[in-house]
Parts: structure tokens; sequence; C-alpha cells
């Protein structure tokens, strides 16, 4: 199985005949590259023409955080599963509004279920979520009478709101209170680690959909405009609560980061190098992680999961099937 590479450090990476190397002043480490599928640059990194072209070869997506972790970009090879009839379908159902709204729809329903299951997750082991389960249901329940993206934005931020008040109950750790959300820059640790997250899971999605035939650009929630990618942040809202959230609690809660993780700066509070360290390794393990599908009747893992998301988009934009979002079920 493939895997993703991380690189903190500054340095080069070049290609050597038919492998890649990381150099910096500790040495040179080779990287093999038909077990790897990403490169996360957290570091400044110099790279050339030669290696680029390597890569592309070798279909290596290539995603960059800046020195706050904040996602920059990507280098996305020439996608190798091009699809004109797909890319038409895709722009067909974002040009059309009602097929467009039917979308985003599902993504905001789906996204709204998951984190009521992260909410009784925790209120059956004793936490007092009641209002906020409550509150979002109502919330949930309306989703079908909104006809404006705008209106189902407002809905799943009014949704949000309320779910993020649920952390500070299921935490309750002085260290890590919400407040309110903050994001660039995020105002505390707690932001900080929702900001982080988010941006892994984006890239997460970002290649996965790399693998697909559907165009990372074409989103239906989040407005295809001058952005780079929106389909990924769609898809992503599905994955946040059960893949990120949960990592957020795990970590904090049995004090894998704590508040020495981070840093303070002009720009706000950041993770610092270890932080940062600590949480992938426990994305990389809940990806990894496999859970019962029921539409398979297999278990399959988080990552695979959200590829299976990926072809049931596409279906649906075919003509084939229903679009019906992933609801968590443990």
């Amino acid at each position: 199985m493939k895997k993703a590479i991380y690189l903190f450090s500054d340095g080069e990476l070049r290609r050597k005949d038919n492998t890649i190397y990381f150099e910096n002043e500790k040495g040179r480490k080779y990287i093999p590259v038909e077990n790897t599928d990403e490169l996360y640059i957290f570091g400044e990194v110099d790279v050339n023409k030669r290696f680029l072209e390597f890569i592309t070869q070798a279909k290596i997506i290539m995603h960059f955080f800046n020195y706050y972790g904040y996602y920059i970009g990507s280098y996305y090879p020439r996608e190798h599963m091009n699809s004109g009839y797909m890319i038409l379908r895709q722009a067909e159902h974002y040009l059309e509004y009602e097929k467009r709204i039917k979308i985003a729809r599902q993504f905001v329903k789906g996204a709204s279920q998951n984190m009521l299951q992260v909410i009784r997750y925790y209120k059956n082991r004793g936490k007092a979520l009641v209002e906020v389960e409550d509150a979002i249901e109502q919330l949930a329940h309306s989703i079908d009478n909104y006809y404006t993206i705008e209106e189902l934005m407002a809905i799943e931020g009014n949704i949000r709101e309320y779910y993020y008040r649920a952390f500070d109950i299921i935490l309750d750790d002085p260290d890590f209170v919400f407040e309110q959300r903050t994001k660039r820059p995020p105002k505390n640790y707690l932001n900080t680690l929702i900001s982080f997250g988010n941006s892994m899971m984006y890239t997460a999605v970002l290649s996965e959909i790399y693998k697909t035939h559907l165009d990372p650009r074409i989103g239906y929630l989040h407005a295809t405009n001058f952005r780079r990618y929106t389909l990924n942040l769609d898809v992503a809202e599905l994955f946040k609560p059960i893949v990120v959230d949960r990592i957020i609690f795990t970590v904090v809660r049995k004090s894998m980061i704590t508040k020495g993780d981070f840093g303070k700066s002009a720009q706000g509070i950041l993770l610092t190098d270890k932080g940062r360290m600590v949480f992938i390794q426990q994305f990389e393990d809940k990806l990894k992680t496999t859970i019962k599908y029921k539409d398979l009747g297999r278990k399959v893992s988080y990552r695979r999961l959200v590829r299976l998301e990926l072809y049931k988009l596409e279906k649906h934009l075919i003509g084939e099937s229903e679009y019906k979002p992933y609801i968590a079920s443990w």
C-alpha cells in the first residue's frame, strides 16, 4: 500500500535515476517512489524541473503548508484519469441550479448527521449534550426547506455553531476551550487544532479525487470560482466530524498534545513540529482504521471510504444512481 511522506525540515528534493531523495545538512534520505502516494511539505524545500517531471510520471502529489501550518496549495500532476464526459457532467450539474442544489443539500445533510453521530457518541458516555443534540436535530430537519446555496451555507453554519459548543463539554479542559471559531489566524489552542486537522482532511480528499475521473475544481456547496479546488471542500464536510474532530478529542483527552505543543507568533497560535507530528500520526492511523461498510458488506478503511464517496458522486453525475452521503453508524 502506498503512503504519504511528511517533510518538516528545510532542504532539497531531487531526482536520482529512478528514485528521489531529500537532502539537507543532516544528510540524504531516499524516498521509495513505488511506495509513495503524496508528499506533505512543511519545511522550506527546494525542487527543480527534473524532479517535478519525475514525480509527474510517478503520479505523486505534493501538498504545501506554510510556516504556520496553513495549507497553501498542491502540485497536482497532470490528471491521469481525465474524462471529458465526466467534466461535462460535473459542469452540467453545477450550471443547472436545481441539480447543483440537490447535491449541495446532500453534503449539508451528511455533515449534520455525522456531527450528530459524534454528539450522540459522547452523550452515551455521560456528557451533557442533550440540548446540543436537540438544537442540531431541529436545524437538520429543516434542510429540505432551503432552496439557495446561500441558505444552505447559512444553515450549515448554524448547525456547526451549536456543534462547536459541544467541544468544551466533551473536552472539559481549561487549556482547550472553544470560545468562538477563529481561523487565519486561530486565536487559541483548540481552534489551531481544528484548522490544522481540517487542512489535513482537505488534502486527503484532494488526493483521492486524483484517483477518480472527477475534476477537483468543480464543487457544489462551495462555489466554483477563482479558487483552485472546491470539490474536496464539499466532500471533506462529511468526514471532518468523524475523522478530524474525533482525533482532536483523543489527542487532548489523552494529553498526547498539550499547551506545550503550541507556539505564539504575530499571526496567532501555531502547532510546533512535535505537535504536528503527533496529530499527523493519529490522522494516518485513523485513515487506515477499518469499519463495516454496509453497502459492500465488508470492512473498508476511512481512506477507502472517501474514495467510495467519490465513486457514488460519479454515479450520480452520470445518472446511474442517486447520491446519498455516507453517515457514520458506530
